[in-house]
């Protein structure tokens, strides 16, 4: 049994590789300061699933606390990895607050990699975004691609977590593998990204609000292919980074329309001018991930969507009162 530390233990990406963890028989301490960046329904549901494994330990804290990842290193002395999946996400609302995305996203990365210098934890993941490669990538978009021109703070801090990492890796050793997550979803996924609102809106005949035309296009990840490959990527590698993708890009007005199709109901679609924050296009190529990791998405867009629609259902009582703005 292997221990790792897991920050954003509550969110939506943490919690399954939690999960996954734990079922796999390690030990897992989750950290996250459960953030009301978004309803609190969620995370708790999230995490209530995960306190019913005795393996479970967890610390309501901020990353961005060092006295409280000081008193995790000295209450658990043998932790064999860090991976690193609390976040400030949006790239929208980090126009509007860049200075919370630039504590959370690379002060705490600082903390977490000075917890791994000072307590020789050999391995860190630090979970980064398709948002750093801006908007001029080729597509699908490798690896190599230019990430200098970040359109979103969001995207910057990211960018400066990755260069961090790196710095690291170069001067104390560790093991650092830098995950791009292109579009996450799945149940319990959160309330402001398009998967969670356009189940919600169509099932109780809300406008469904699309930003642009809707022929932007996206290759959306489930949630459940994305923990494998974290965990996959625990394996020593030095210092890489490596997409994760979906391998399937579809444009939003299609998204929309598949949602139709599911639910059994015709969206009420309303379009309203772009936002400077979002990018035209992501698609991932995944090629190195097949090489390096031997990972490759398993769930389809078709039954990754069902299981949305599946899980709001399930869910209506509370999720319907869950705001998505």
């Amino acid at each position: 049994m292997s221990s790792y530390l897991v920050t954003g233990a509550a969110g939506f990406i943490g919690s399954k590789v939690s999960e996954k963890l734990l079922a796999a028989g390690h030990q897992v301490i989750g950290i996250d300061n459960l953030d009301p960046v978004y309803d609190l329904r969620l995370k708790n549901w999230r995490l209530e699933r995960l306190q019913d494994f005795p393996t479970f330990s967890f610390y309501q804290d901020s990353i961005c606390d060092r006295g409280a990842l000081d008193k995790i290193a000295r209450e658990h002395r043998s932790i064999d990895g860090i991976i690193n999946l609390a976040a400030k996400a949006g790239v929208r609302d980090s126009v509007s607050d860049p200075w919370s995305y630039y504590d959370t996203n690379l002060t705490g990365t600082l903390n977490l990699l000075e917890m791994c210098r000072h307590n020789d934890i050999k391995k860190f993941i630090l979970a980064s975004t398709s948002s750093i490669y801006g908007e001029d990538a080729p597509y699908p978009t490798p690896e190599t691609a230019g990430s200098s021109l970040p359109l979103q703070p969001y995207a910057a801090s990211k960018k400066a977590a990755e260069t961090l990492g790196y710095s690291y890796h170069y001067l104390h050793g560790i093991d650092v593998t830098v995950l791009r997550y292109f579009t996450v979803y799945g149940p319990a996924g959160r309330p402001g990204m398009s998967m969670f609102r356009f189940a919600k809106w169509i099932m109780e005949d809300h406008e469904v609000m699309v930003f642009g035309s809707g022929e932007q296009t996206r290759g959306f990840t489930y949630l459940d292919d994305i923990a494998s490959g974290t965990i996959l990527a625990l394996k020593p590698l030095g210092y890489e980074i490596i997409n994760l993708g979906g391998h399937e890009s579809i444009s939003i007005n299609n998204l929309i329309h598949k949602f139709e199709t599911i639910i059994g109901k015709k969206a009420a679609v309303k379009y309203y001018p772009e936002n400077a924050a979002d990018m035209s296009a992501s698609w991932a190529d995944t090629s190195k991930a097949q090489q390096m990791l031997g990972w490759k998405p398993q769930v389809s867009l078709d039954e990754g969507l069902r299981n949305v629609v599946d899980w709001y259902r399930q869910e209506y009582d509370w999720a319907s009162q869950v705001d998505t703005e």
